[in-house]
Parts: structure tokens; C-alpha cells; sequence
């Protein structure tokens, strides 16, 4: 690549004058950062390099629009209106930075200004920015065909991202859903050819304008990024297209790397190919171009020593604005929820009782009935099947296959999607096949989801509901029967929800639907139909419409008897699931000694009402279906020794399933793995005898 200058792409001369200014202030951003390593010894990066592109791409951007920079983007960053003080800000981590209010790296912005484009938050991983980013353009589609957003406006959505980071796997599952759904997104990939020290020809086997090929109907185009004039024209032609025919296109541009890969890995450490990059610098380009087009030396020196005493200036007041307060940590880790009281009638007279599933049904159609905004998707949950578990049965036909439809197999989309969708206004429920196929999803739920809210400064906080059945029955055997909510529940920033019956499972997708933040709801398949012996107590007169759970509220499934507990003669099970009907069945073999407290919601978790029976009996039980070692019930085992420790008169006791890696298909090992009510009364009777 070098720059030569093509007279047909003209610009006028006040963008011209623009574009040389915030080069120039983006170069004396780098120096003055590097010359005072000692104060911005947080990670950072710089656009240098890659400024002409950025500052092309942020000038034909409308407030309408949306676009999600990736770290090396202050150049687009000054483009669309932010000051280098506002972005010093971030850099220093200071309590005022707009962004975060000081909780994450440089050039990592969440905005909600009128007057700018927005951008929802997204992470420093690179490439995990595409999937919320289609998101976005997928919600925008939706609520424009659906007829929420104004029909004048024709928004159009741009992801920034680096050419190396386009071999991940989850950047073609945005590709993939951008053409398959035809969707007004612009990837705009920066190509410099490096990934820290790796060169493109040791990271990929093409480039990112050959690797969109694969991609039916993605329309392409390269530019030079280091022709500020032919990215400007190139780059306005790209968004009037996507803005008129609302598809998809990639931009590949070509840049030079000029700067750090990032301030703690200096070019100086691996770089042999310096000089020759240097000879495509878009600044020393842009600059010659300007002098041969009307602008004078003397002008063009101003500019450079008036951007570098506003740098200097601005540097200045933000290493003299205040630190972040220390009590200001905690906020924004979650939004706060519209639900904190139990609400609605639970069991209406007159009605009769239903399944679990069926519950989750009803529930879903009066979500769905009173909100327009409200989508359903997921592998076979459309018009055809509504579920392998037929839990969406009916809705996508009552409801239109644009709004309940099938997914490919693609997990991380299905779960990173709905950060965009959130972020535009859409209200997503979406749903994993079996608990056993989370993984592929977990990056985006932990990486995108889960932090969304506290990195913006609760900006973006992701309304997303996570269906996802689990637990094993009847011979289901591996990758369809795993319990795996102990390693989901160290995630931070997300809630998680796990019915016993149809009650709760009714009220509490209510609540986890209007939750502002990610929900996570495990619904156990074992007892969607009370098929299993023991569950048939799952079945439940249906709540009416209005009836809600609030999230963090245990319930007292079983009461002990009064007497037997005042002789110390009782014990509490804290269980959750289908440990509620395991230890149901063994309740009945100690009439009036056993209290059953279900969880109902295990992040947040009542540790309250769980203190509050272990006061009460002084003998207690931790039941899961999980495997036991390293698992929530011994996580709540030892909250429990040390908020009770002096109430306690026996250890606490923890059951759950066999310590083996998946749940045998052969029915005779699953139940030797499985907890079971003969278990569990053993575990009641070895106890109640301390």
C-alpha cells in the first residue's frame, strides 16, 4: 500500500480543515500520553495510523445512527464530537469520565447523547463486539417493520473492528445473521496487519475483504486508509448505500500501525517493518495533500501549535480532576428492577391447575400480547415445532414468525444479540436448546451482558431473558441432562431464576422479563410435566395475569410443626428445582419435622430466609442436583457456618449428585448418580439424631 492522491474523490475545504485538526490533535494526544508514561500508566492505545479512516467514517455519522468503536478508535471518538478532555478523562480513570466514571481502559465508550451517534457498551475482547453490534441493526429491523421507530428515520449501524480479530468464530456468526436477515450494518474493518505481535501471515489465511466473500449477497469495497479524501468519499458512498437498502456491507481498509500495539507492548519491542509503514502515514500524507490544495504552511503550523497547546491544557485539567469516590464501587452493578413485591392473585378461584410448562406458555403469550417490543428466538422455537420441550407451542402462529422465529445453531448470537437488541429498545427472550449447550454462549453472557451496566455507568444495562431447560430424567445422558448453574452463578451482573412449579415459573418469568438486567432462568424439563414420580405437587392453579415474583424472595415450600420444633426435633432443607419434590417425598416419612425452603432464585438469593431457618431448627440440609464438589450448595453451606455458626447444632449437610464429569445415558447409573427422596431421608435421619 501507498498513498497516492486521487483528485476525483474532492472534499470541501471545511471538512478538509476538520479532518487536519483532529489528525492533529489525535497526534499530540499519542506524544503527550507517551511523554508522561509515569501518569498514564493504564493500558491504552492510539489511532495513529489509522486517523484518516476513523475521522472519514465519524464525519458521515448522524445522531440517528449507532456505532461501537473498538480501542484504538479516538480518532472516530473526536470525528463525532467528544473532546480530548472527555477522552483524557477515561484515559486517567478519573470520576467524571462519561463513559464509565472511571471503570474501564481508554477508547471504551457507552454514549447516549442527543446530539452524537449512540454506542452501547461493548468489551476490550476483540472480535466479541460484532454479535451486540448485529444486535443492534436486528432490533432497529424489528421495531421498523414493526412500526415502534419513526418510519422517516433510517438509522444505520457501524462495527469497528480489526482485521485480525475477524478469524473469530463468533464474527461469522454476526456475518452470517447480518445476510441471512438482511440487516443495515456496516463492518468496518481496519486492517494494519498486525495482532499484537503476530503479523497477518502468521494469523489468517486471507484477509477480511476475501473472508466476506464466503458470505452470500455482503456486498464489499476496499479503500486505502491512508487517503483521508478517498475514505471520505468511499466511506459516504457505503452508508448512503446500507442507509437506502437497509443490507449489510463490509469496508476493508487498509492502514498502517504507526503507534504501540497498546502502551505496555511497544512497537520498539518486536516492530521491523516501522520504516516501511511510516511511508503510508495518513498524517504526513493528508498534510502534503493540504499544502498542494490551497491551504498555506503557516496555516496548517497554527493548527498544529494551537491542538498542541489545547492538549497540553486539557491533559493538564483532566490529571488535575478528581479520582472516582470509593463508595461509588458498588454502583450500577445491576439496574434497579420495577418488581420488589409480590403481586397479583396466585391461585384465582375457579381456575384449574396446569403444567409447568404450560405455565411458561401462558406467560410467554401475555408477554408478548401486551408487548409489541417483545421477540422470541432460539433453536426450534418457531412456527414449525415451539420448542423441543413444546414450550413455545403456539406462539409464533398467534404471534408471527417475525416476532417468535428460528435461530441457527449459534449460541453466542442467540445470547450476545440480545445486548443490542436491549440497547435500541427491544425486549428479548431467548432460549438454549439444553443447559449442556450454554457454553458456547457463556463469552458473551460473561464478557457483554454481564458488565454492560456497570461499565456504562448504567446506561446500558441489557434487558434479556435466557430460557434454558436442564436437569436429568429418564435416561437423558450426556449433553442433555447437565445441571449447571454453580458455573454461572459467579458471573456478576446477571440474575438467575429456577421454578420449582407452575406458580413461580409463571411469576417469575414475569419479573425476570420486566428485570432491566440479564435474567438467566433454569427451568427443569423433569418437572415441565410432572411426569416424574413425586412432582405431581408441580402442578398448580394458574396465576392470573398480573402476577408477579420478586427476584431474590425465597418461599417456605413446607412448614415444620410448631412443638417439634420448640423440642428441637425439626431441621430445614434449603433446596431448589427438583430438590424441592426429592425432598418433599421424604418429608412425609418425618411428619411435622422438616421445613422446605425454595430458593426460588439463586442470584440474588435470600440469604435471609435461609438464615432465618437454620435459627429456627439449628439442623440443616443443602440439597442440589448438581455435582456436589465446588458447588452452590456448599457455597451456600458456608454462608451458612458463618452467619450461624453459634445456632447450629449438628454441620451442616450437603447432598447432591455423584462427582462425575456428564449424567450416564443408562437409566440405573443416572439414579445412582441422582439424588433421590431415599437419600434424602437417609441425610434427615442420620441428622435429626444429633
Amino acid at each position: 500500500m501507498r498513498a497516492v492522491s486521487k483528485n476525483k474523490y474532492a472534499v470541501d475545504r471545511d471538512i478538509l480543515e476538520a479532518a487536519f485538526r483532529h489528525m492533529s490533535l489525535a497526534r499530540a494526544m499519542a506524544d503527550i500520553y507517551d511523554e508522561n508514561r509515569q501518569i498514564t500508566k493504564y493500558v491504552h492505545s492510539t489511532s495513529k495510523g489509522h486517523e484518516a479512516a476513523q475521522l472519514a467514517m465519524a464525519y458521515h455519522l448522524t445522531p440517528i445512527d449507532w456505532v461501537a468503536p473498538y480501542y484504538r478508535d479516538e480518532s472516530l471518538l473526536l470525528g463525532i464530537g467528544m473532546s480530548p478532555y472527555q477522552l483524557m478523562l477515561q484515559l486517567l480513570a478519573k470520576a467524571d469520565d462519561p463513559f464509565s466514571g472511571g471503570r474501564t481502559y481508554y477508547a471504551h465508550p457507552s454514549l447516549r447523547d442527543d446530539d452524537k451517534p449512540k454506542i452501547a457498551h461493548q468489551s476490550s475482547a476483540t472480535g466479541m463486539q460484532a454479535i451486540p453490534t448485529t444486535g443492534i441493526a436486528q432490533g432497529i429491523k424489528y421495531l421498523k417493520t414493526q412500526n415502534i421507530m419513526d418510519k422517516e428515520e433510517q438509522p444505520v449501524v457501524v462495527c469497528s473492528i480489526g482485521d485480525g480479530s475477524m478469524t473469530e468464530g463468533e464474527v461469522s456468526e454476526a456475518l452470517q445473521m447480518a445476510v441471512l436477515l438482511e440487516l443495515p450494518i456496516v463492518y468496518f474493518v481496519q486492517d494494519n496487519d498486525w495482532g499484537i505481535s503476530a503479523s497477518g501471515d502468521e494469523m489468517r489465511a486471507m484477509d477480511a475483504y476475501e473472508f466476506g466473500s464466503g458470505f452470500k449477497n455482503l456486498k464489499r469495497i476496499r479503500i486505502n486508509g491512508s487517503l483521508f479524501e478517498e475514505c471520505h468519499h468511499e466511506i459516504g458512498k457505503a452508508l448512503k448505500w446500507v442507509r437506502k437498502h437497509r443490507k449489510p456491507m463490509l469496508i476493508h481498509c487498509k492502514v498502517p500501525l504507526l503507534g504501540h500495539h497498546t502502551s505496555g507492548v511497544r512497537k520498539e519491542w518486536y516492530r521491523d517493518d516501522l520504516e516501511e509503514d511510516e511511508k503510508d502515514d495518513p498524517y504526513v500524507f493528508f498534510r502534503k495533500h493540504l499544502l498542494e490544495n490551497d491551504f498555506s504552511e503557516s496555516e496548517l503550523d497554527t493548527i498544529v501549535k494551537e491542538t498542541r497547546t489545547q492538549i497540553e491544557e486539557e491533559f493538564q485539567k483532566a490529571v488535575d480532576a478528581p479520582a472516582p469516590e470509593a463508595h461509588t464501587l458498588m454502583d450500577h452493578v445491576t439496574a434497579p428492577s420495577p418488581i420488589t413485591e409480590e403481586r397479583g392473585e396466585r391461585s384465582p378461584a375457579g381456575k384449574d391447575k396446569v403444567i409447568m410448562v404450560d405455565a411458561a406458555l401462558y406467560a410467554m403469550d401475555e408477554i408478548m400480547s401486551k408487548h409489541p417490543e417483545a421477540v422470541l428466538y432460539g433453536q426450534d422455537v418457531g412456527i414449525r415445532l415451539g420448542g423441543v420441550f413444546r414450550e413455545a407451542a403456539t406462539l409464533a402462529k398467534k404471534h408471527g414468525k417475525h416476532r417468535v422465529f428460528n435461530t441457527p445453531i449459534q449460541e453466542a448470537y442467540i445470547v450476545g444479540s440480545t445486548a443490542g437488541m436491549s440497547a435500541v429498545g427491544c425486549k428479548p427472550i431467548v432460549e438454549i436448546q439444553f443447559a449442556d449447550y450454554i457454553w458456547p454462549g457463556v463469552n458473551q453472557l460473561v464478557t457483554e451482558l454481564s458488565k454492560s451496566s456497570y461499565l456504562s455507568m448504567g446506561k446500558f444495562p441489557v434487558q434479556s431473558l435466557i430460557r434454558i431447560p436442564t436437569g436429568a430424567y429418564g435416561g437423558g445422558g450426556p449433553y442433555h441432562s447437565g445441571t449447571v448453574e454453580s458455573s454461572i452463578l459467579p458471573i456478576k451482573g446477571i440474575k438467575i431464576v429456577y421454578p420449582s412449579n407452575a406458580a413461580d415459573m409463571k411469576g417469575l418469568m414475569k419479573a425476570a422479563f420486566y428485570d432491566p438486567n440479564p435474567v438467566v432462568m433454569f427451568e427443569h424439563k423433569g418437572i415441565y410435566w410432572s411426569k416424574v414420580p413425586g412432582t405431581e405437587g408441580a402442578k398448580m392453579v394458574e396465576p392470573d395475569e398480573d402476577y408477579v415474583i420478586p427476584l431474590g424472595k425465597a418461599r417456605i415450600h413446607l412448614e415444620a410443626d410448631p412443638d417439634r420444633i420448640k423440642y428441637g426435633e425439626s431441621l430445614s432443607i434449603i433446596t431448589y428445582g427438583m430438590g424441592v419434590w426429592w425432598a418433599n417425598a421424604a418429608a412425609k416419612s418425618f411428619e411435622g419435622q422438616v421445613e422446605i425452603v425454595d430458593l426460588r432464585t439463586l442470584n440474588p438469593c435470600d440469604d435471609e430466609a435461609i438464615f432465618e431457618s437454620v435459627r429456627k431448627h439449628n439442623k440443616v440440609i443443602v440439597l442440589t442436583e448438581e455435582t456436589l464438589n465446588n458447588s452452590f450448595a456448599q457455597a451456600i453451606a458456608g454462608r451458612i457456618q458463618e452467619a450461624c455458626f453459634q445456632h447450629l447444632d449438628a454441620p451442616v449437610k450437603c447432598i447432591g449428585s455423584a462427582n462425575i464429569p456428564a449424567v450416564p445415558l443408562n437409566q440405573d447409573m443416572e439414579a445412582v448418580m441422582l439424588p433421590s427422596a431415599e437419600k434424602v431421608k437417609d441425610a434427615i435421619s442420620e441428622l435429626l439424631e444429633f
